[in-house]
């Protein structure tokens, strides 16, 4: 297989720095229009099933001492499906390069022929790469998920405007702690934390590996996510015990998340008008989590409100308590990352055409 079928910047630096950001601006116009496609032919669905399947016969019922035996077999099931991810998705990209080529090689033998065609050639060249940045967007789109996150988050609020019962019950859709004594402010608190992360997991890191390995880094990164969502917990869960069962996946997606989570914790911070950087560095490590931390103080610290997990931590603890107009707020500052998003994506395509034309 020809490299550029894995990464659209083989072709050329500057056409494919262009498919890539037509694509991603494809990718967050469908995810705006239309949301998530139907579960069944979701992909991100299909991985966590999977991951369901093999969970199940991996992890143990009831808590163990040090199990090197689960661990490497959690390991080495954890591979063979990123395996798969990456096979599916490197063929899928090649498959829409693929249908491009017959437009590039006749225009190619048009020209060496002296047809003198090389104008209609362009055109359809041109056609045929717009074609293929679109179909590559929609393929990414199942991998991010802005709108699913924003709305669930809403849901949240307003079912905390009906009571607090119906704020916590809501609130179990979106997060994996126990809710159940939960206030409301505290429903609140977890609901911006779920906004602020999320943002990094469904859609700036997917475009980040998008970007730097195509296609199948983007889904392989969605992986891994999905993995340490379902299989990464210290201890029980779900009648499984996951103590060294999901350890590889929760590195994995550690060291996968580690830029990505920082680059979030930044853009909240830009589209905010700025946050004192080193009480955004001391605030983020105050969480178990190497990489949650980031966007969820940027967070934080752009609000002028408190975040925390009853016990485990509590970032900006000098913040006041978040209220109704502050989980707005929350919104309107993640969709003006997503615009930065598109932006940056514009800006690579305006620069790609003016240094072709010049």
């Amino acid at each position: 297989m020809p490299w550029h079928w894995l990464h659209p910047l083989a072709v050329s630096p500057l056409e494919g720095a262009a498919c890539l950001a037509w694509a991603v601006l494809v990718a967050l116009a469908v995810d705006r229009l239309w949301g998530e496609p139907r579960a069944r032919w979701h992909p991100v669905v299909w991985m966590g099933r999977a991951l369901e399947a093999l969970g199940a016969r991996i992890a143990p019922a009831t808590e163990t001492g040090r199990d090197l035996k689960v661990f490497w077999l959690a390991a080495l099931s954890w591979c063979a499906l990123a395996a798969l991810v990456l096979i599916a998705f490197s063929a899928v990209q090649g498959l829409l390069w693929w249908l491009g080529c017959p437009v590039h090689s006749s225009a190619h033998a048009l020209d060496i022929a002296g047809v003198g065609m090389v104008g209609a050639s362009s055109v359809q060249t041109t056609l045929a790469a717009v074609l293929s940045a679109t179909a590559l967007g929609l393929a990414l789109k199942p991998l991010l998920a802005l709108a699913l996150l924003q709305s669930e988050v809403r849901a949240v609020e307003a079912a905390l405007g009906e009571s607090l019962a119906a704020g916590r019950a809501r609130l179990a859709w979106l997060v994996s702690r126990d809710v159940a004594q939960l206030s409301a402010d505290e429903v609140r608190q977890s609901a911006i934390e779920s906004l602020a992360e999320n943002l990094n997991d469904s859609v700036v890191a997917p475009i980040f590996w998008f970007v730097l390995a195509g296609l199948p880094g983007a889904a392989l990164y969605r992986f891994a996510n999905t993995a340490d969502a379902m299989w990464g917990y210290p201890g029980m869960r779900g009648g499984r015990y996951w103590q060294w069962a999901g350890k590889w996946a929760a590195r994995a997606d550690d060291v996968l998340s580690w830029l990505p989570a920082r680059l979030t914790a930044l853009l909240l911070a830009l589209v905010a008008g700025g946050v004192p950087l080193r009480m955004l560095m001391n605030e983020a490590r105050k969480t178990p989590s190497p990489n949650s931390g980031w966007p969820m103080a940027a967070m934080a610290l752009a609000l002028g409100v408190r975040l925390s997990k009853p016990g485990v931590y509590q970032l900006n603890a000098a913040g006041r308590a978040p209220t109704h107009s502050d989980a707005e707020r929350a919104q309107k500052l993640v969709s003006k990352v997503a615009l930065t998003l598109v932006l940056i994506a514009l800006a690579a395509i305006v620069f790609v055409v003016f240094r072709m034309v010049a």
